[in-house]
């Protein structure tokens, strides 16, 4: 595997290093989004339980609603994560074909 070298100066990037590059920011990019999520789900759940607490909903719709939104989280994130994977996966695949 190449090192990649953060000075500007330097020879023009290969095509393995430009993938790499690529790879590292989608990695950077889907661990954003799934920590986004993930506080947006819990916010779901805590604003679920003040309000039942609060006794303004019944018990089957906070679960539900927490529910719901953990399903969708879940979902959310192995979708994006499985298709992630095999995007790059398919590209190194090309590239270790090429060599």
């Amino acid at each position: 595997m190449t090192i990649l070298n953060n000075n500007q100066n330097s020879a023009p990037n290969t095509t393995e290093q430009l993938v790499i590059k690529e790879r590292l920011r989608q990695a950077k990019l889907s661990f954003n989004i799934a920590l986004s999520l993930i506080i947006i789900s819990a916010i779901i759940s805590v604003i679920g339980v003040g309000i039942l607490l609060s006794g303004k909903t019944s018990e089957g719709t906070a679960t539900t609603a927490g529910g719901l939104a953990s399903k969708i989280v879940s979902i959310g994130l192995l979708k994006m994560t499985k298709d992630t994977n095999e995007r790059l996966d398919k590209i190194a695949t090309e590239f270790k074909d090429e060599d």
